[in-house]
Parts: structure tokens; C-alpha cells; sequence
């Protein structure tokens, strides 16, 4: 018995230190850049990539296709751990353009909080307007980092406001600018009233952070000082401080102000993760219950992906930890089949690099090459059963046959196409009037049609052929339903090779209507679109 209670005590031990979150952000906001910088206070890596590696400067370690490094976006999710203050930090990466919003929100349920990443000059814009909406729906707490302050920008209070009436977050600043956007000259805590000086480095490197006193601050900034003062006493007048729970209530969040690409203010982020974001909770299973993290082992794959390592073409199960101790070589069993798997092969990620894991806590992610069968929102467990909530598909907006460009390269093409459709790179849908060799592909974006066309040709030797059809309305049916949707005009029905559902595409929304009109009987049931989260 106290040998049980000791493994209980050390998993509740090992998930209180644990913090899993991701970083959420409109494209060219730095997402990619405060990703590395925080790695790099952490001291996980010596230097932080700038999203374009040019020259002497290294391409983000977080973003390893060859995709990502031309265009300077993230398309893939990647997983980054560190220590850091006593903590361990799990920093999932994700993909920041908004053709891969499913890759994101599957990430996003994996995560016990995130960091929401503004353009100082830009403030709240669309792409962080979904994912703040996905946290909300998903109850992931919210910190806010106000980037490029270094850069000319909006006046900072301005900036709360929008936060506040935009996506109602009580906005609670935990330091302050002194110095307007672009003209940046530190950073004073609201915890202490300390004052740390930005120093730009010569060739917009790392800059200098040097600690003052707020006396010789005062000598030295004047004007710009008393300003910053005076906004400070009219945030606390407002009330605008940090209450803990509100934030995790979904009621506040957290702000912070500085610049990523400097490496100035990561350092606070980093603190306030530690000290604010929470530590893994009971999770709730299918059925609305919860599981305590103390009990034995369970979690849910969330992403897989092919290609990380090009020296063994293999693909990487991402599974997050909900409850229990992993050990590595433990039989664990998937919910959807009972069918046993064994984990002897377990590894940490960090970027594209691998090594391999003994052992893992609630909170953390763990990586299982080459297991066959494993899809996206797939429970795993050990001891009692439990199954978690299923990670749900978006309705497809874009659609293409798929076809070999070289018909002797086939059996290449269909490992290639069967294991894009087990990532969730795209959702592959077949028909027998159409053939496996004509299967048609279905995107939430066109960007994701070509990375199905690079990954074909690089991965799987297959060049593919992409041609478009005349749909752009995708709704689920059912067998009988189906059956009399096939002989109609305009409309075609597949099934979705992962999940087995009946899908019927149509023409467009005006033939959608008049079928839904004329046939209301039939099952035609709207899918979760990419902007309804």
C-alpha cells in the first residue's frame, strides 16, 4: 500500500510542476521567434533562428519542413520542452497559418493553457480572434505577450482597451512600457516597481537588459518616466491587477509587454508561466467524467506525423499525458479496438530531434514512432478504461482528384495518400464509381494541397497530379440517406476513409438548398467549419 500511495504522491508531485501550453498568433506576429526565444532563456538552445535563415542566421529549430523555411510560416506543430525556475515547461508549437486552423485546434486540446502573441502594431487580428475562440470554447486560460514593442506601434493602453471590448478579458498588465512603440526604453514590474533598461545590441541582436534603479530611471528618462508612472496609478485606479483565479476562470488575462526577436521581456513571460498558467488537471473522459491525474496511465493522441526523420521515413504518434506514470515498454491499450500497444520505443521531441523517454507525468507529451493504427483523437490507457471526448474533423471547403502522375509509382502513392489521411494532413474521400486511384481531397485550405504535393513527391517518391472538381459544399449523411443523395444532379457521395462516414459533396449552396427543400427527411448534417470552433 505505500508503495502506492508513494507513486500517487510522486505523479501529483511531478504534474504540479508541469506547465503544457501553446502559443497562439496571426501570421508574421513571431510566433515562431518568441517559440525559440523562450527556449533560449531557458537555455534549451544557444540561439534562437530567425524565422528566415539567411546568411549566417539559422532557420527556427521549431520549423523543420522545407515548406516552412522557404515561406518563413509554420505549417507543422512541433513540441518543445525545457526546464525552467523549478518548472518543466511543454511549449506546443503550432501551425500559424490559418489553412491549417485544424492542425491548431487539435493541438489546442492537448494544452492546459496559452500564450495569445500580439503585434504591438496590429493588436487582436482575425487568425488570433479563431484561436482565442477555441481556448475559450476549450476553457484554456489566456497570457498575453505584446510583441515587436520595439517596432513602431499602438499606444499600450489603447491596446488593452481593444483586448478588453474585443474578446471581453479583463486586461491585467503585469509590467509597463516606458517609452512609446518604437521608441522602447524598458520595462518596469507592477509586482516591485523595479525598472529593467532595453539596450539594443549593434545589428539587432540580443539586447542588453540592465537593471536601474527607479531614482537614476527617473534622472535618465525624464518626461518618458513620469508618463509611465501616471498610466501605471491610472491602471490601479481601474482596477486593472491580476486576480489568480479569474484568470484561470477564463475571466482575466495576464499582459505583458516586449520584443520577442531581442530577447527582451521573455524572461517575464517565462515567470509568469511558471507562477500563473495552471498545472495539469483531471481530465474529463467521454462520458463527463473526470480522471484524476494521480490515476493510472491514460492519454490521447493528438497529431501524427511522417517525415521528421528523413534517415528512417517513419511516422510519430503525439501523445499527451493525462493521467498516470508512463513507463517506457508498458503495454497500453487503445480505447477504440482494446487492441494492446506496446510503447518500448517512447521518445521526447524536441523541434525534429529525438530522444528517447524512460518515463513521463501528466502534462507532458510523449512521441511513439511506427504505431499502426494510431489516428488523431485516439485514448490510450492502463488499468481502467476510459475514452476522451473525440478530436472533431472541420468541414472541408476545398476539394481535388488526386491521381499518380506516374501509374507505375501506385503502390508509393496509396502509402503516401493512406498515411497524409492517418496524420490528418488532409481528409481523403473515396468512392467506388472513382477508384482508389482517383481519390478526391478534401482541405479547410488550398495551402494544405500543397503541402500534400511536396510531401508526395519528397517523401513517397509519387509525384502527384491535382485537379479540381466542381464541389464546394460538404455535408454527413447516412446509408439511406446516401443511397437516393447518389442519383441526384449536382451532388456525390463518398466515404471519409479515416472515421468511415458517409460525406455527400454538392455543387454549391444553392443545390444544397433546394435538395435540404425539397428532401427534408434526408440527413444532411452541417460539419464543424473552421470558423465556428
Amino acid at each position: 500500500m505505500s508503495t502506492v500511495k508513494g507513486r500517487i504522491d510522486e505523479v501529483s508531485a511531478e504534474a504540479a510542476r508541469r506547465r503544457t501550453f501553446a502559443v497562439i498568433s496571426h501570421p508574421d506576429a513571431g510566433k515562431s521567434t518568441i517559440t525559440e526565444a523562450m527556449a533560449v532563456q531557458a537555455a534549451a538552445i544557444s540561439t534562437a533562428g530567425a524565422v528566415h535563415g539567411k546568411g549566417d542566421r539559422a532557420g527556427v529549430t521549431s520549423d523543420w519542413m522545407e515548406m516552412e523555411r522557404s515561406r518563413g510560416i509554420s505549417i507543422t506543430s512541433s513540441v518543445l520542452r525545457f526546464d525552467y525556475g523549478g518548472a518543466l515547461l511543454n511549449l506546443l508549437d503550432t501551425p500559424g497559418h490559418a489553412d491549417f486552423s485544424e492542425d491548431t485546434y487539435r493541438v489546442l486540446s492537448a494544452v492546459d493553457g496559452a500564450v495569445m502573441l500580439l503585434d504591438s502594431a496590429k493588436g487582436l487580428e482575425a487568425q488570433t480572434l479563431k484561436l482565442f475562440d477555441v481556448c475559450k470554447h476549450g476553457d484554456v486560460p489566456i497570457i498575453t505577450f505584446v510583441n515587436k514593442w520595439d517596432r513602431p506601434g499602438r499606444e499600450p493602453l489603447e491596446l488593452l482597451d481593444e483586448i478588453e471590448q474585443r474578446i471581453g478579458l479583463h486586461a491585467a498588465p503585469l509590467n509597463w512600457p516606458v517609452g512609446v512603440a518604437g521608441d522602447f526604453r524598458g520595462l518596469i514590474s507592477r509586482a516591485d516597481g523595479s525598472f529593467t533598461k532595453f539596450v539594443p545590441a549593434p545589428g539587432g541582436g540580443r539586447a542588453k537588459a540592465v537593471r536601474m534603479s527607479p531614482e537614476d530611471a527617473a534622472a535618465e528618462l525624464g518626461d518618458l518616466w513620469e508618463t509611465a508612472l501616471e498610466e501605471l496609478t491610472l491602471l490601479t485606479e481601474i482596477g486593472a491587477e491580476l486576480d489568480a483565479e479569474a484568470f484561470t476562470g477564463g475571466i482575466s488575462t495576464p499582459v505583458l509587454f516586449g520584443a520577442a526577436l531581442p530577447q527582451f521581456g521573455v524572461s517575464a513571460l517565462l515567470d509568469a508561466l511558471t507562477t500563473y498558467a495552471p498545472p495539469p488537471s483531471a481530465r474529463k473522459d467521454a462520458k463527463g467524467e473526470p480522471r484524476p491525474v494521480d490515476a493510472p496511465f491514460s492519454g490521447q493522441v493528438f497529431k501524427v506525423q511522417a517525415g521528421m526523420d528523413k534517415a528512417h521515413r517513419d511516422s510519430l504518434a503525439f501523445i499527451r499525458v493525462f493521467s498516470g506514470r508512463f513507463e517506457r515498454g508498458m503495454t497500453l491499450t487503445m480505447g477504440s479496438s482494446g487492441r494492446g500497444l506496446v510503447s518500448k520505443h517512447a521518445q521526447t521531441v524536441f523541434g525534429r530531434d529525438r530522444t528517447t523517454v524512460d518515463t513521463a507525468y501528466p502534462g507532458d507529451v510523449i512521441g511513439l514512432p511506427n504505431t499502426h493504427g494510431l489516428t488523431v483523437g485516439e485514448s490510450l490507457y492502463d488499468g481502467p478504461a476510459v475514452t476522451y471526448p473525440a478530436i472533431p474533423a472541420f468541414a472541408p471547403e476545398h476539394f481535388m482528384v488526386c491521381r499518380a502522375k506516374d501509374v507505375g509509382k501506385y503502390k508509393q502513392f496509396r502509402r503516401g495518400i493512406e498515411q497524409l489521411d492517418s496524420e490528418g494532413a488532409v481528409q481523403v474521400l473515396r468512392s467506388d464509381v472513382r477508384g482508389d486511384q482517383a481519390p478526391v481531397l478534401a482541405a479547410v485550405g488550398p495551402l494544405q494541397f500543397e503541402v500534400v504535393a511536396h510531401r508526395m513527391e519528397h517523401e513517397f517518391n509519387s509525384p502527384v497530379v491535382l485537379s479540381t472538381v466542381d464541389f464546394n459544399e460538404c455535408r454527413l449523411t447516412d446509408p439511406e440517406s446516401g443511397e437516393q443523395l447518389a442519383k441526384m444532379r449536382g451532388v456525390e457521395v463518398f466515404t471519409r476513409s479515416l472515421t468511415g462516414d458517409l460525406v455527400a459533396l454538392f455543387a454549391d449552396k444553392w443545390r444544397l438548398r433546394a435538395i435540404e427543400r425539397e428532401y427534408p427527411d434526408l440527413k444532411i448534417e452541417q460539419m464543424l467549419a473552421a470558423g465556428q470552433y
